[in-house]
């Protein structure tokens, strides 16, 4: 064949595999899906891989729905200057159903990324394994699950969920680290509505099955939803530029952004210690630019998990909620904030930990359902984290709970608290009542609740004993972070040689 036929005939296929998606995603509300590559990357740098593979299947009249790309594009490009390595799958072709060819493309992109020590950020729209291929569908998803595997803890993993997900299309999102998804138009299920109609009777549509209100709200499963894909795309931008490119890399430092009047903070924490306040203001204040970039906001209200910078630098930060069941630990909030934990740990991320815990939850149902065993795992996260750990107590800090954030005792490097903290094993009332159950005289108990307070709920006890290292005006906080960061940057810490340890799961 004559080298200008060649041209000919590679630029006909290449046209084949741009038409359908460019005809028929618009009537879908949706960009297709080079547009969401074009949006996500930046200008002129993207790099497309592939783009004339097809399948190799044979059955069911599938020789003569061969369409090149196979319904995924991939390849690479940047992200504020940034490597990073990419697939977008086409819902337009075939579905966006997974073949093994189109295994092979994520599966290519994702290898390159692990040889390369660059994030891998995968645009999921696809209806799931090809029917017509059979185990050759399911062993592409297994291969993509195993690459997952592999790449955990490794190189980031972003998941941006943009069309439907389901049966084997969920479970390589949620191994990797962060899931964002489209309100409206993305969905995520293990069995679609019909199966579950045929299967048990039950009636329900995508939405409420699986829908981006669903699973950042009731599931957990998602970071973060946004309302179309534009919005949700520069969202994964702005997620990419706090992470580093690998796990022997470091963070991109960001241009300084003046932070917040730090006097702010001294007002703050309420007179009346069992009155809420929105510990977000104090994130907030304590970041460059008061800019939060805050995962899983929706879910687990009692805890705030997120990336802020200080002085340019990233830090994760794990922090009590006051406004959401008064900032107590349970099963939903232990989890999330484990997962961030141990993702921060992974990618030497720096974690601050801010700290107004009255316990763990109280409950039959917490009880039944395992909070033992999911509190557990926050507590495993921390004390196994061997990144710089700060943490700041500014307000109560009581029982378990006080272990579990971040103490001193599980290895915290700064640990700090604010005079108006209370570091004990529980409220003043609760102690007197149990240290002096015999006491019947009204006026006596009420000074031995007095006492008790005058005792322990300040953080003089904690200080004396070096599980406080400084006691600090919380306008003052912002600086003690900054030079404790800067102090920590060279930490060298490691845990015993083992293949692995067993978290609780």
């Amino acid at each position: 064949m004559k080298h200008s036929t060649i041209r000919q005939e590679t630029e006909r296929r290449r046209n084949a595999a741009h038409d359908s998606a460019a005809r028929r995603a618009p009537r879908l509300g949706k960009l297709d899906a080079r547009q969401r590559l074009l949006a996500l990357l930046d200008p002129n740098s993207f790099e497309e891989w592939d783009t004339l593979v097809v399948h190799q299947c044979q059955n069911f009249g599938m020789e003569k729905k061969k369409i090149p790309g196979d319904g995924v594009v991939t390849g690479t490009g940047r992200i504020a200057g940034r490597t990073v390595h990419v697939y977008s799958q086409d819902f337009t072709v075939l579905g966006g159903s997974l073949s093994m060819a189109h295994a092979k493309k994520i599966l290519k992109v994702m290898d390159m990324a692990m040889r390369t020590g660059t994030p891998i950020i995968g645009l999921s729209d696809s209806g799931g394994a090809r029917i017509q291929e059979g185990i050759d569908a399911l062993a592409g998803y297994a291969e993509i699950f195993q690459a997952n595997v592999l790449a955990s803890g490794v190189v980031p993993q972003i998941s941006v969920i943009m069309g439907p997900c389901a049966g084997g299309a969920v479970y390589s999102p949620a191994i990797t680290d962060f899931i964002y998804m489209v309100r409206g138009s993305s969905y995520m299920f293990v069995t679609g509505p019909q199966v579950l109609k045929t299967v048990t009777g039950e009636e329900i549509d995508q939405k409420s099955l699986g829908g981006a209100r669903v699973h950042t709200q009731k599931s957990g499963v998602a970071d973060a939803a946004f309302d179309n894909d534009l919005e949700t795309l520069l969202a994964v931008r702005k997620l990419v530029s706090h992470l580093p490119q690998n796990n022997q890399s470091k963070t991109p430092k960001a241009d300084i952004v003046a932070a917040r009047d730090q006097l702010q903070l001294d007002t703050l924490i309420p007179e009346n210690p069992n009155a809420p306040y929105d510990m977000r203001d104090i994130i907030l204040n304590l970041a460059d630019g008061a800019d939060f970039t805050e995962l899983k906001a929706d879910y687990a209200g009692n805890i705030l998990t997120g990336f802020i910078r200080i002085e340019g630098e990233t830090v994760g930060v794990v922090a009590n909620q006051p406004m959401v069941l008064a900032g107590c630990l349970d099963i939903k909030a232990s989890r999330k904030a484990a997962r961030f934990v141990r993702f921060c740990d992974a990618f030497e991320i720096p974690l601050l930990t801010l700290v107004d815990v009255p316990g763990f939850l109280p409950g039959k149902d917490q009880e039944h359902e395992g909070i033992i065993l999911h509190g557990a795992k926050l507590l495993y996260a921390f004390a196994e984290a061997t990144v710089p750990k700060i943490t700041v107590i500014t307000r109560k800090a009581y029982g378990g709970a006080y272990d579990v954030m971040a103490s001193k005792h599980l290895r915290g490097d700064m640990n700090y608290a604010w005079s108006s903290a209370e570091i004990a094993v529980m409220g003043a009332k609760g102690a007197a009542e149990i240290i002096f159950r015999s006491e019947t005289d009204p006026a006596l108990k009420a000074q031995h609740i007095d006492d008790y307070a005058e005792r322990f709920a300040s953080p003089f006890e904690a200080a004396e004993r070096g599980y406080i290292d400084d006691i600090l005006q919380p306008s003052a906080t912002r600086d003690r972070i900054s030079s404790s960061l800067q102090r920590l940057s060279s930490k060298k810490l490691e845990n015993p040689w083992r293949k692995h340890g067993n978290i609780p799961l």
